[in-house]
């Protein structure tokens, strides 16, 4: 029995020991996560901060100094790009973006789905339709003035003889 006895004796240590370690794994893990959100919410803090500090700079505000105004500056430059590789994209799609809601839409369309606004149209590409137009009319005036200009054509009496011709001729008949 005394053999029993320390085979239970050294499993209970081992399950003891076990145990301690496992609680300690699970009481850091849990000291880590708390750290990690506690970090996040700092990080969400100094955004809020930006936030804050850039909407102050967009408003011409004259307390920002000037490193914070050039970093500022770097947002706006990045915003811009941001925006014309968005457009870009669109583009590429024919659509375009609501600017009530921002949500995509075709170019062509009078009406968000999403927001049920009506679109304002685009003035650039109001000003392309109606060169289309123009250029459109163009093409048929001149198709229109080519078939006259045919029509003209084949109403022309070749027979037509000229004064020099009409004295040639004469000469002619008068040597014959």
């Amino acid at each position: 029995m005394d053999f029993f006895d320390k085979i239970t004796k050294k499993a209970s240590e081992a399950y003891k020991i076990t145990a301690d370690k496992t609680g300690k794994i699970a009481k850091d893990t849990k000291i880590k996560l708390k750290q990690s959100e506690l970090k996040s919410n700092v990080s969400d803090l100094y955004e809020e901060i930006g936030k804050k500090v850039y909407q102050n700079y967009l408003q011409k505000q004259d307390d920002i100094p000037e490193e914070i105004k050039e970093d500022c500056i770097k947002i706006d430059v990045l915003n811009d790009e941001i925006e014309r590789l968005l457009n870009e994209s669109l583009d590429l799609k024919n659509q375009k973006q609501c600017p009530y809601c921002y949500s995509k839409i075709n170019k062509d369309d009078k009406y968000c789905h999403e927001c049920g606004k009506k679109q304002e149209v685009d003035k650039e590409e109001e000003y392309r339709e109606v060169e289309v137009e123009i250029l459109q009319d163009d093409k048929n005036d001149k198709e229109e003035d080519k078939n006259i200009e045919q029509e003209d054509f084949k109403k022309i009496d070749f027979n037509v003889e000229y004064e020099d011709e009409k004295e040639d001729k004469k000469e002619n008949e008068d040597e014959i």
